[in-house]
Order: structure tokens, then C-alpha cells, then sequence
């Protein structure tokens, strides 16, 4: 068996964060050779994962990045089995790669694909490297659960304690940064269902409008006159279901979501709201 000096060991601890005796048993296990005993400590983070398989993962992180000209946002989210965990440098800084990487490569869109991009902190190797690594030093069940992106005129927002995000994709020639991060943060804390009334039931809607009708035309009024009601109280009926043109704009409640976009020469086309633990 190949002698293991105290010097390779401290330099396996210091690339990989781990214990002292995990270094110096992979390190034997290996035959000194610190590269096999890298793949070994890999292999271990897998045993983990798999022992902590059935775990719950109600914490974890979402991390929301756009490109400088605003026309694509990205959004991950990464769940685990605890809050110091979640708000750990590690799986912060994790995210954050992964984000980038994501944002760097537009035809990526599925988890799997992007952990096969290359590591940004280590040449030679990939996310899936730095995620194994994570795993082995953090010792509890971590899964990179979804992604998403927006394209176009695109916002995104999340939340300070970064369990809710939101990407926001609107249409129109130009695009206002501070209006979509606006619209995507309406999101994150009014919840809407729908963008727009389309996006209902339309059996549901057909139902309300006929009963509104029916009470409008009740009280004698003509048409043009009931028309009129029945709209005014449609749009009502739309905030009530959580749709978001309708909804009064949180950040200025004398508009409509819908009005504040189109002062700016947009459109709301879609969003898409993550939030840890729903």
C-alpha cells in the first residue's frame, strides 16, 4: 500500500472541504493518487444520495438571473432538507454557477442537460462534479428540482429569503427593466392564475356574464346601458379569479397590471411562479 503523507492528505482536504480521515481513507483507497480518490469521494456523495433518497426537502433556494439587455431570464430552483443548508455559502454558490451557466446556454432546458455543462471553478470537470462534491461535504439530500427561462421583453424577481421567483415575459419593441422586475415581483406576492381572461374557464365565464346580465337586465335599463354594467363588472370578476392584466399594480394601485404595461408599449404574454415548499 502506497504511503499516505499528511501533506497529501491536507491538500485533498483543501480542494474537497472534507474531513481528514474521508481525505486519507480515499486517498488509500486510491493508492495516493488524489485524482482517483476525487472519483471515490464522488462515488460516496452518490451512496449518500441515495441513502437519504426518501428524505423531505420542504427548504432550499431559487436563484433568478437576466441578461443586461433584459431578453432572457433564467430561473433555478434547488431544494434540500434544511434551512442552514439552503442559506449556506456552498449551495449559494452552487446556484449561482449553475445560473450562469444556464443564462450562457439558451438551448439547454432540462436539469440534466445542465449539469453536463463544465464546472466554473474547476477546468476539466462538470456541474454534476461540483454538485457530487457539494453532496459528499453537506451530507444531506440536495436536488436541483426544476428550471425555467423567458424570452423577449423579460423580467424576473425573487424574494429576499429566496423561496419564491418569478419570471415575467411580456411583447413589445422595448423593454423596461424596471416595469418587468415590477411585474414579476407583483407576481411573486399577489399570485395571479391566469394572464388573461382566455386563459379561464370559458364555461366559467360564460356563467358569470349571463347571470350579470340577467341582473342588469332585471332592473329595467336598455341595452347599451346593461353592456356597459356588464363589462364594468366583468373586470371585477377577473381580479376575483387572479387575472393578472386586471389586478390593480402593486407597485402603483391607480393602474391596472394591463395599463401600466401598455403605457410602456408591452403586453403581458406569460409568467411563471416558483416558490419553496408549494
Amino acid at each position: 500500500m502506497a504511503e499516505i503523507t499528511a501533506a497529501a492528505v491536507k491538500a485533498l482536504r483543501e480542494i474537497t472541504d472534507l474531513p481528514m480521515m474521508a481525505c486519507k481513507k480515499a486517498l488509500q483507497a486510491a493508492e495516493g493518487d488524489q485524482e482517483k480518490a476525487i472519483e471515490i469521494l464522488r462515488e460516496e456523495a452518490g451512496k449518500i444520495q441515495l441513502k437519504r433518497s426518501g428524505n423531505d426537502t420542504t427548504e432550499g433556494r431559487i436563484t433568478v438571473l437576466s441578461s443586461e439587455d433584459g431578453s432572457q431570464t433564467v430561473m433555478l430552483e434547488v431544494v434540500c432538507e434544511s434551512a442552514p443548508v439552503a442559506g449556506g455559502e456552498d449551495l449559494v454558490n452552487f446556484s449561482n454557477a449553475c445560473a450562469n451557466q444556464l443564462l450562457a446556454n439558451p438551448n439547454v432546458n432540462s436539469v440534466e442537460e445542465l449539469m453536463t455543462l463544465p464546472s466554473e471553478k474547476s477546468p476539466g470537470k462538470t456541474l454534476n462534479d461540483d454538485f457530487m462534491d457539494m453532496l459528499n461535504k453537506i451530507r444531506e439530500k440536495i436536488v436541483v428540482s426544476r428550471i425555467a427561462r423567458s424570452e423577449g421583453p423579460t423580467g424576473g424577481y425573487v424574494h429576499h429569503d429566496g423561496k419564491t421567483g418569478v419570471l415575467f415575459q411580456a411583447s413589445g419593441e422595448t423593454a423596461d427593466d424596471d416595469l418587468l422586475r415590477g411585474v414579476a415581483m407583483h407576481i411573486a406576492a399577489l399570485k395571479p392564475v391566469a394572464v388573461n381572461e382566455n386563459e379561464l374557464d370559458s364555461a366559467l365565464v360564460q356563467a358569470e356574464r349571463d347571470r350579470l346580465v340577467a341582473e342588469a337586465k332585471a332592473t329595467g335599463k336598455p341595452d347599451n346601458i346593461i353592456d356597459k354594467i356588464v363589462d364594468g363588472r366583468m373586470k371585477t370578476f377577473f381580479v376575483e379569479q387572479g387575472v393578472l392584466v386586471y389586478q390593480p399594480y402593486a407597485v402603483d394601485d391607480s393602474k391596472t397590471v394591463g395599463q401600466a404595461l401598455a403605457e410602456k408599449g408591452l403586453e403581458a404574454v406569460s409568467f411563471t411562479r416558483s416558490s419553496i415548499g408549494d
